[in-house]
């Protein structure tokens, strides 16, 4: 392939401070994983370079949902087809979808080996995301409900249906997890389902997270979400890890036990078993340059949930992550000079119950400290929330 020799800016943010790569002109973009991340490198990718750029994206699974869609799975009576686009609508000059299983990553040589193959890139894209260790947290698997995987999430809507009476506890297994807001979301959620049937007043509802507070970036947002859950009469611990789970209670490790009828976990999350393996990640995630995305590998990047960046793990983190990339590679192909870094900007929605939205603009880069600016909940916000997700379908999905 044509190449070009170049430097790369470095960031002085993480432990990748002031290396440097020179390296071939990006012109076969191998992108692992179709989520957030890989959806919009790919989509700006063909946008800015058409044919000019040969794009692999590859993903095991047949469709893609929005992680916000697990709950209106759980409390809305959704159904998984109901929220899933086909990745066979996905067409753009340029792209091609791979539906295919990862097997192995050799990031020396940016070579990918599936069920189906074997792929060489001249860039190599990690957007595969988080997966569950259920088995970190025993009995979670036998004796709770987990709602971050959509299997999970369509399992767990019968239980909450049939959950009358008793102790309802949603438990925060780890950290980080991925979208960080979900289970005060879901606790709110249940506290509404609850009341719709009527059974609120016999019903316990208790949320346990190891971090101190619900939304640690903006204390704002926290206070906001703690105050809801006092006028409804949910518990909130913070600073809890649970070590295990029996029959019909927790035990966290500080000894504390809580009792449950109903328990809907959020599992201990890492990097993909094939990234792992790879020899890419330390401690369990792939470390990147936080102004480019960059790994210590030559040509090899890393975007969203599977990164270690600095910026929370969120849908809209990794779509931000993306665009840096992109624009890098653009630049490298075009011989122009880097663009500006990644700021870790982004906003999550929250959904506050009878039907109001809140949104926390989140910045973990741009300044000296993050920030988390809270947005009270509305009805509007509502709709803005909506609109964020119909123009993502437009882009990605040309619907």
């Amino acid at each position: 392939m044509p190449g070009s020799a170049r430097s790369s800016r470095s960031s002085s943010a993480d432990g990748l401070a002031g290396w440097q790569y020179a390296g071939p002109v990006s012109r076969r973009v191998l992108i692992l994983g179709a989520g957030f991340g890989g959806l919009e490198l790919g989509t700006t990718l063909s946008e800015e370079l058409g044919d000019q750029v040969e794009v692999t994206l590859i993903d095991r699974n047949e469709s893609f949902s929005f992680g916000y869609s697990k709950l209106d799975i759980m409390f809305r009576g959704a159904s998984r087809d109901s929220v899933s686009l086909p990745y066979s609508a996905v067409a753009k000059t340029g792209v091609t979808l791979l539906r295919e299983e990862i097997t192995a990553i050799d990031p020396e040589t940016r070579t990918v080996t599936t069920d189906a193959g074997t792929h060489q890139g001249d860039a190599l894209v990690i957007a595969l995301g988080a997966d569950y260790d259920l088995d970190s947290t025993p009995g979670l698997a036998e004796r709770g409900h987990e709602f971050y995987s959509f299997a999970g999430a369509e399992a767990a809507a019968g239980p909450i249906a049939g959950f009358d009476s008793g102790k309802a506890v949603i438990a925060v297994c780890g950290a980080p997890f991925k979208c960080p807001p979900a289970p005060s979301e879901c606790a709110l959620m249940l506290d509404d389902e609850l009341t719709r049937r009527g059974v609120r007043e016999q019903c316990e509802i208790t949320l346990t997270m190891p971090l101190g507070t619900p939304v640690p970036p903006s204390p704002e947002t926290s206070a906001a979400l703690k105050a809801e859950f006092g006028q409804r009469g949910i518990t909130f611990l913070g600073d809890m890890r649970p070590k295990r789970v029996e029959p019909d209670r927790i035990i966290y490790q500080d000894g504390t036990e809580l009792p449950f009828d109903l328990l809907l976990g959020v599992p201990k999350h890492r990097a993909p078993e094939v990234v792992i393996d790879s020899g890419i990640t330390e401690d369990e995630y792939v470390p990147v340059d936080s102004a480019t995305l960059k790994t210590r590998f030559e040509g090899v990047y890393a975007v969203g949930d599977v990164a270690t960046a600095g910026v929370p793990k969120a849908g809209v983190f990794a779509e931000g992550a993306a665009k840096v990339v992109a624009r890098e590679l653009v630049a490298e192909i075009r011989g122009e000079a880097s663009p500006e870094p990644y700021d870790g900007r982004g906003s999550c929605y929250i959904e506050f119950g009878e039907d109001r939205i809140a949104r926390v603009d989140i910045d973990f880069l741009s300044g000296p400290e993050k920030t988390g600016v809270f947005n009270a909940p509305s009805l509007d916000l509502r709709k803005e929330k909506a609109e964020f997700g119909s123009s993502r379908k437009s882009r990605w999905f040309n619907r």
